[in-house]
């Protein structure tokens, strides 16, 4: 029995994958309220009663995406954070951290911009869920930075707030790049380690208040 549970749990995960990264192909051309079942199961090659075994329905389908859309964005950032503290080295790390999450999870990006004021509620209070354990994180990495002494919990999450807010709208706009324009993602990039510049001199007087 224990010989055979292996082979069916990686047989049970293989049809996931495959249900989910249909969904994912599909989305890049519509919004996750008009996928139906039959469409995602049609385009996994498998019938629709294999999808209820994995997921209640398309927006449980979404949820999960959105987990894995954002779970290497997470850790990637807050590499970057346990980082050196100079601002102007973590501004270019945090760029170059978002541009390749662009390219190399441009799928996974596309339906978190489509969706997170899209018309599926689950999904959307998901991504808000995770948008608001990423700020925690973040303001749990910036808590143990230097620049960050005498500030209160309050402030902190405030400032990771606006940073997650800033990295997820910085991705949004490289996902509009064409393939043949490097020359608009780096107009971006410039545009948003400039805008980064002036979040780190705010944070710097920020107490000064």
């Amino acid at each position: 029995m224990s010989h055979t549970a292996g082979p069916r749990q990686a047989q049970k995960q293989q049809t996931r994958r495959t249900l989910l990264d249909a969904g994912l192909h599909l989305l890049e051309a519509q919004n996750l309220s008009s996928l139906g079942v039959r469409e995602v199961t049609r385009e996994a090659g498998m019938s629709p009663a294999g999808f209820y075994r994995h997921f209640r329905d398309t927006a449980d389908l979404g949820v999960t995406l959105v987990e894995e859309s954002l779970a290497s964005l997470h850790e990637m950032v807050l590499a970057v954070l346990a980082g050196p503290d100079d601002a102007e080295e973590l501004i270019d790390r945090a760029m170059d951290v978002v541009a390749r999450h662009v390219r190399e999870h441009r799928a996974h990006v596309r339906f978190l911009a489509r969706e997170r004021h899209g018309g599926v509620r689950p999904v959307r209070e998901a991504i808000a869920r995770e948008l608001a354990r990423f700020a925690d994180e973040v303001a749990g990495a910036l808590a143990t930075q230097p620049a960050s002494a005498g500030w209160s919990p309050e402030d902190l999450l405030m400032l990771a707030e606006l940073y997650v807010e800033h990295l997820v709208s910085t991705a949004t706009a490289f996902l509009e790049v064409p393939d043949d324009r490097p020359d608009l993602e780096l107009r971006i990039s410039l545009v948003a380690r400039r805008q980064l510049r002036l979040i780190s001199v705010g944070r710097r007087h920020w107490r000064d208040s």
